[in-house]
């Protein structure tokens, strides 16, 4: 079994932001009227599961456009839908029903 240490040794590489910080840093650069799931920003950063970028939106991510994170099928982050959905809907985000449309508004990053 493979013992992992913090955050900040699993994420990231030379001259790449690590740890909780990349998470963050990459949610600031989606750019208005577009999401990325967590799925997607653990993708990009290479993070084992979505639920270390949840865990990182919860308890940090006040300070960055967190209602542009959604899940994997648009759902709105949970309990404050109507304000995330108000703010996605001022920026021009598309929507069908209550979910985001991912295939409209998903934003993948270019590399830096």
């Amino acid at each position: 079994m493979i013992e992992h240490g913090p955050l900040d040794e699993r994420v990231g590489g030379p001259g790449v932001v690590s740890g909780p910080d990349a998470v963050l840093d990459l949610v600031e650069r989606i750019p208005p009227g577009r999401v990325m799931s967590y799925g997607m920003i653990a993708e990009v950063l290479g993070l084992a599961s979505p639920r270390i970028v949840g865990n990182v939106m919860a308890r940090d991510g006040g300070a960055v456009p967190w209602y542009r994170v959604v899940n994997s099928v648009g759902r709105l982050p949970p309990h404050k839908e109507a304000e995330a959905r108000a703010r996605l809907t001022a920026e021009g985000v598309p929507f069908r029903g209550e979910r985001v449309a991912m295939r409209d508004a998903a934003w993948w990053p270019t590399p830096r």
